[in-house]
């Protein structure tokens, strides 16, 4: 941050016809730390003739990261802003107002980052940077309700399964695996990318209680979301909304021991499940989960563990930034690849602007 405030702001004010605003300072130092422009050509396939060459991708990528730092809804927003202010236009790319695209080839450029994954590509490189290599103290593990703006898909109508004979198989005779098994079973011996895999995520509805006791219901789909202890992001997915939290909890503890080393669990009630307790103590956590008592007295936690479940505090945090900040409250795109890309794109925001206040 030093070096950045030393040098590159003062050589931009050389360079920009207007001085750096506060937040064209902090977009400059949210796209030095994120550098997304590094990932870009690992992402969109290469020009090949005949067609048309594509435009400067790496400047597309940095706008769209803009994007979610000025909290821009749609995309003919950010075009508007792009042409409008020189400042933002030059520090995302952009040589002059004839260079830039329209806003078909802006749609475009977002599809084919929708595709590559390209949110997940430049978050799984900030950690891996800033955080492979620290001793975190406690992952807290929550979700978050994402409206979306398209209709909830179909379900579709289960066949019934034939009735098996009861008893011993006959001798010789083969039977197919129980597809009766539950999701939660099944995860326990998947790999993190396979269990991530079956888990829906189309467009449905969803309903869940808030923290005041009420129920509420949305379509769209759900953010879930694994924080460390000073609110940075480590890992994210996103499901469908009726997806209950429990079935993503073997996944997130799986991918998140991938990339980082920590120490303790915190999750809700919503996440008391037998399953979720045996994978976090197998991966060497401690998990400290709320009880859900199901109708019954519930026990209460120790002293030592409700003292660390007051950290969880951070994900509730990490989630109301999202939505307030980074643009997680208004998803105007559609699709689960668009809205993803729209969602990471915040926490990567998210992701760096921690960093800075840290710094600070």
């Amino acid at each position: 941050m030093g070096r950045v405030q030393r040098s590159l702001f003062p050589h931009l004010n050389e360079y920009l016809p207007s001085p750096l605003t506060d937040q064209e300072k902090r977009l400059v130092s949210i796209l030095e730390i994120v550098q997304v422009e590094r990932h870009v050509p690992r992402i969109v396939t290469r020009y090949r003739y005949p067609g048309r060459k594509p435009l400067d991708r790496q400047a597309l990528a940095r706008a769209f990261v803009a994007k979610a730092l000025y909290r821009h809804p749609t995309t003919s927003d950010l075009h508007r802003a792009l042409q409008s202010a020189t400042n933002l236009r030059r520090i995302c790319g952009f040589r002059g107002l004839s260079s830039l695209p329209s806003e078909a080839t802006f749609s475009r450029a977002f599809t084919a980052f929708a595709a590559g994954s390209l949110g997940h590509v430049v978050h799984d490189a900030l950690v891996a940077e800033y955080l492979s290599h620290e001793l975190i103290g406690h992952i807290s593990r929550d979700s978050t309700a994402i409206v979306g703006r398209e209709k909830p898909a179909k379900k579709v109508a289960k066949e019934p399964q034939p009735r098996r004979k009861r008893g011993r198989p006959a001798k010789g005779e083969l039977r197919e695996a129980d597809p009766l098994i539950k999701r939660m079973d099944r995860q326990v011996d998947q790999t993190a990318e396979e269990a991530i895999g079956e888990l829906p995520i189309a467009c449905d509805r969803g309903a869940k209680q808030n923290a005041k006791g009420y129920k509420t219901a949305w379509n769209g789909y759900k953010l879930h979301l694994d924080t460390n202890d000073i609110g940075l992001p480590i890992s994210a997915l996103v499901t469908s909304a009726s997806l209950h939290d429990s079935q993503v909890a073997i996944p997130l503890i799986k991918l998140t021991s991938k990339k980082v080393t920590y120490l303790y669990d915190l999750m809700d009630a919503a996440y008391h499940a037998q399953r979720i307790e045996e994978t976090s103590r197998e991966f060497g956590h401690v998990p400290i989960v709320d009880r859900n008592g199901r109708g019954k007295e519930v026990v209460p936690m120790a002293p030592h563990e409700a003292e660390r479940y007051k950290i969880r505090s951070c994900a509730e945090r990490a989630n109301s930034r999202l939505k307030e900040d980074f643009g997680a409250s208004n998803v105007m795109v559609k699709g689960h690849s668009k809205v993803k890309l729209h969602l990471m794109l915040g926490v990567v925001v998210l992701f760096a602007d921690q960093l800075l206040r840290l710094a600070g």
